[in-house]
């Protein structure tokens, strides 16, 4: 069973960024849904 869920979040697609719609550079199972330019990251 352990298989069928590593296969889930490996065929996850891209997470875009929710502001510009840019890939978000981090585990697509994340909680995030903006990329670190919208979030003021420096």
């Amino acid at each position: 069973m352990i298989e069928n869920v590593v296969e889930f979040f490996k065929n996850l697609p891209p997470k875009k960024c929710t502001e510009c719609g840019e890939t978000v550079s981090e585990q697509h199972e994340c909680y995030g849904t903006k990329c670190d330019k919208c979030l003021d990251f420096k």
